[in-house]
C-alpha cells in the first residue's frame, strides 16, 4: 500500500508548477496570428516583460529553452574568436561557457565553488590583468540552479566598474526572474537571459533575451548570428511575426498573459519576491534544525548567498538517493536530483524547487513528506524541523 495516490506534487527547481488558470488560458483554439487580439496581447506582454526586469531596456522573444538564451546572448554580441570570461559557480555556468567554445569564441573560467556565490575580489584581479581588454563579456549566473547560490549581480558590476573595464555583463536568470529581487538597469547589466518555465509559471518552451544600448551596439560587428537568433527584428520588428522568427507560439504567449497578470497587477512584485523570501527561510528553517547532531546540511553555508528558488541540501553519501525515491514511491513527491556534483557525493545531495505558483502550505507538506521518509528509512536527523518551519510560516 502507498500513500502516493492522489495528486503529485513535483517539487523540482523547474519546470515549476503551472497555475489552473495559466493552463486554462492555453487551452483554446488557435487564434489569428496576423491581427486582432493575439497582436495587441504580445505588445503588452512586451512592456510587461519589461516591468519584471526592471528595465526600460530591448528584449528579444524566442521558441527556446535556456540553453537557447545562452547562444542568442553570445551570438548577438561576439564574434568569433573574442573572448568572454566565465565566472563558474556550478553547472549552468559551465554550460553557458560551453555554448561559447561551441560557438568559436575563446572562455576563460574564473574558478569557483559550488557553495559559494561569485569570489568579487578574484574577478576583480582577473579584470585588472586583462589590460588589453580582449575580455568582451563576463558571464555570470545569478541563481545557479545546481547549488542553489545566488551572486552579487550589482557587485559584479562594480567589480568591473573599479577595474575599469569594458567588457559587457551578462546574467543568466533563468532560475531567478520574478523569485529573486534584480533589477536590471539599476545593476548595470547589459544582457540578461530568462525563460518561461520557472518564476514565469508557464511550460517550457519561451526564452527572453534582455539587452542594453551598449549590447546593441556590439550587434552591429558581431559576426556569429545567424538570422533566426538576430535580436533585432525581434526586439523592434516591422511585421508582427518578426517578433518570434516566424509562426508566434501562441498558446504560450496567452498563457504567458495570464501569468504577468498574476505576478505584476495582482500580487504585486515586491510581494512575489517578500513571498519567495519567506518560503525560502522556511525551508532553511527546516533543514538546520535537522542538521543538528546529524549530516542534513543546506549547501550554501552564507545565508546572503542563498537563492530564493531552490535549495540544494546534502544529507551524506547514499542517502539522498534513498529519499528521494522512498517519497516519489510513498507520498507522491518528486524532488530535483543533484547537478554538476561528482560521485560518490552526488548521492547524498538533492534539490528542493520553490518557485513561482508555490505557497506556506505545499512548501509544508515537501517538509513533513521528507521528515516522514527520514524516519522511514532511519536516516540521522535532529528533531523539531517542522515546529522551526511553523514558526517562520507564522511569523508571516
Amino acid at each position: 500500500m502507498s500513500l502516493a495516490n492522489g495528486r503529485e506534487y513535483l517539487a523540482i527547481p523547474g519546470p515549476s508548477v503551472v497555475p489552473d488558470r495559466v493552463l486554462r488560458a492555453m487551452h483554446r483554439a488557435a487564434p489569428n496570428i496576423y491581427i486582432g487580439e493575439l497582436v495587441e496581447m504580445t505588445h503588452g506582454i512586451v512592456r510587461d516583460l519589461r516591468r519584471v526586469a526592471r528595465t526600460s531596456h530591448d528584449v528579444a522573444m524566442y521558441i527556446c529553452n535556456g540553453h537557447g538564451t545562452w547562444e542568442a546572448s553570445l551570438s548577438n554580441t561576439m564574434s568569433r574568436g573574442d573572448k568572454v570570461l566565465v565566472l563558474d559557480t556550478g553547472q549552468f555556468g559551465r554550460g553557458w561557457g560551453a555554448t561559447a567554445q561551441g560557438l568559436g569564441i575563446e572562455v576563460e573560467m574564473l574558478p569557483g565553488d559550488s557553495r559559494k556565490p561569485v569570489d568579487l575580489a578574484l574577478l576583480t584581479e582577473a579584470l585588472r590583468a586583462d589590460r588589453d581588454h580582449r575580455i568582451k563579456g563576463v558571464l555570470a549566473v545569478h541563481v545557479e540552479t545546481s547549488s542553489s547560490g545566488r551572486s552579487d549581480i550589482a557587485g559584479v558590476r562594480r567589480a568591473l566598474d573599479d577595474a575599469g573595464h569594458p567588457a559587457l555583463l551578462f546574467s543568466d536568470n533563468i532560475a531567478s526572474l520574478a523569485v529573486d529581487e534584480f533589477h536590471m538597469d539599476d545593476w548595470g547589466v547589459d544582457v540578461m537571459v530568462s525563460a518561461s518555465q520557472k518564476g514565469l509559471m508557464v511550460p517550457p518552451g519561451m526564452g527572453f533575451v534582455f539587452f542594453s544600448p551598449r549590447a546593441a551596439r556590439a550587434r552591429e560587428t558581431a559576426d556569429l548570428a545567424t538570422p533566426y537568433w538576430d535580436w533585432r527584428l525581434r526586439a523592434r520588428p516591422e511585421m508582427f511575426y518578426q517578433h518570434f522568427g516566424g509562426t508566434a507560439p501562441t498558446h504560450h504567449l496567452y498563457g504567458l498573459r495570464e501569468a504577468l497578470d498574476m505576478i505584476l497587477d495582482e500580487e504585486g512584485l515586491e510581494a512575489v519576491w517578500t513571498r519567495h523570501a519567506a518560503l525560502a527561510r522556511t525551508i532553511w528553517a527546516a533543514v538546520e534544525a535537522w542538521g543538528q547532531g546529524s549530516d542534513v546540511a543546506l549547501n550554501m553555508t552564507d545565508r546572503a548567498a542563498r537563492s530564493h528558488s531552490v535549495t540544494t541540501i546534502r544529507m551524506g553519501e547514499g542517502q539522498g538517493d534513498r529519499l528521494r525515491a522512498w517519497l516519489e514511491a510513498e507520498t507522491g513527491v518528486t524532488l530535483g536530483k543533484p547537478l554538476g556534483a561528482e560521485m560518490p557525493e552526488a548521492s547524498g545531495i538533492f534539490r528542493i524547487g520553490h518557485m513561482g505558483h508555490v505557497n506556506a502550505h505545499m512548501v509544508m507538506g515537501v517538509l513533513g513528506a521528507m521528515q516522514a521518509g527520514m524516519i522511514a528509512l532511519d536516516i540521522p536527523h535532529g528533531a523539531g524541523g517542522l515546529d522551526a518551519a511553523a514558526a517562520v510560516v507564522a511569523a508571516g
